[in-house]
C-alpha cells in the first residue's frame, strides 16, 4: 500500500483525482487537505467534504488550509469549475464537517508521524504545502516523495505563460521548489494529453452512481469528440504514483517567476544541466492509452463498490 495525503482545490478535475484514488487497493489515502484555489476556501472544503461521502472514503480526515495566496491577490478559476467548483455535478450535501485544525499543522504532524512513508499529492495552488516547509523544514526529508499538478515548460492555460496552480501563489511555488526536495512535476506538457475522448465516456456511462460524478466531471469544461476533450488534469499526479512507467520524467532546475509583467507564475525550466544540483523531475510524455486504462480501471471497480 502507498500512503498519500492529498492536497487539493476541488475543482471539477480534483473531483476525479480524488474518485481515482478512492478506486484504486493500492493506496492508502491518510488525509485530504484543502486549499482555496479554483473556488474560494469555503466552496473546496464542502466539495471535499461531499466527495469524501459520495465516494465513501470513511473516516479519512478533511483539513481546510489556507484561504489565499502567502503575498498576493487572489486568482479564481470559477469561470471555469463553475459557481461551486463542481461544474454541471450536483452531490448531496455533506453530514459530516471538516476535522478541527489547519491543514498545515495536519501535513506536518501527519508526515512527523510517519517519516518516509508519506506521499504528498499536491493538485492545487501550492499555499499549504509552503507554509508546511516555512512551519516545519523537516517535512522535506520525512515526505517520501511530492508530487504535484502544476506549471508547464512550454506553455500556460490562465495565461500564455503560467498554469493555474502556479499562477495563484507563486510565491509559495517558489517556496515548494527551492525547499531542498525533488518536486516530482505533471505539468501542462503532459497534463494537456490527458483528453477525455468519446471512447472515455463511453465507458464512464455504464458506471452506476459514480458515473453521476464522472460524465458530467468529464464534459463540464468542454466539448468532449471522438478525437479529444477536456484534459483531466490533477488526476495525471496520483496516476504517476500509482504507475510511475506510464510518464517520461527529465531531471531540471525550476524556477518559479514572481515578479515578471507578463510572465508571473511561469515554471521556468532547465533541462541543460546535469542530475547533480537539479529540483525536479519534470514530466515529459505520457502513456496516455495507459493512463485511461489505470484510470477506468480504477472507476471499474470503485463503481462495483458505490452500486
Amino acid at each position: 500500500m502507498k500512503k498519500v495525503l492529498i492536497d487539493c482545490d476541488p475543482g471539477i478535475d480534483d473531483a476525479l483525482a480524488l474518485a481515482l484514488a478512492a478506486g484504486a487497493p493500492s493506496l492508502d489515502l491518510v488525509g485530504v487537505t484543502t486549499v482555496g484555489g479554483n473556488v474560494d476556501l469555503s466552496l473546496t472544503t464542502a466539495n471535499a467534504l461531499a466527495l469524501r461521502e459520495f465516494l465513501q472514503l470513511g473516516d479519512v480526515p478533511v483539513t481546510p488550509g489556507m484561504a489565499g495566496a502567502l503575498l498576493h491577490r487572489t486568482v479564481r478559476a470559477d469561470h471555469v469549475h463553475g459557481a461551486t467548483g463542481l461544474g454541471d455535478v450536483v452531490l448531496p450535501a455533506p453530514t459530516r464537517g471538516p476535522s478541527p485544525g489547519h491543514a498545515v499543522d495536519f501535513i506536518v504532524e501527519t508526515l512527523a508521524a510517519a517519516p518516509g512513508e508519506i506521499t504528498l499529492v499536491a493538485i492545487g495552488p501550492l499555499s499549504n504545502i509552503a507554509m508546511a516547509v516555512r512551519r516545519e523544514p523537516r517535512v522535506v526529508t520525512w515526505a517520501r516523495d511530492i508530487v504535484i499538478m502544476g506549471g508547464s515548460y512550454s506553455r500556460g492555460n490562465h495565461n500564455p505563460a503560467a498554469e493555474f496552480n502556479m499562477l495563484a501563489d507563486p510565491e509559495a511555488a517558489a517556496i515548494v521548489f527551492e525547499a531542498g526536495w525533488t518536486v516530482m512535476q505533471m505539468g501542462l506538457d503532459v497534463t494537456l494529453s490527458a483528453l477525455v475522448t468519446a471512447d472515455v465516456l463511453d465507458r464512464m456511462r455504464p458506471l452506476g452512481r459514480l458515473a453521476e460524478l464522472l460524465v458530467p466531471g468529464a464534459t463540464s469544461y468542454g466539448v468532449v469528440t471522438a478525437e479529444g476533450g477536456p484534459a483531466i488534469h490533477d488526476a495525471c499526479a496520483v496516476a504517476y504514483v500509482l504507475d510511475p512507467s506510464l510518464f517520461t520524467l527529465a531531471p531540471a532546475v525550476v524556477n518559479v517567476e514572481t515578479a515578471g509583467t507578463y510572465t508571473r507564475g511561469m515554471t521556468v525550466t532547465d533541462f541543460k544541466t546535469t542530475s547533480e544540483g537539479t529540483n525536479a523531475l519534470v514530466a515529459t510524455s505520457l502513456d496516455v492509452k495507459g493512463f485511461w486504462d489505470l484510470m477506468l480501471g480504477a472507476y471499474e471497480g470503485l463503481a462495483a463498490r458505490l452500486g
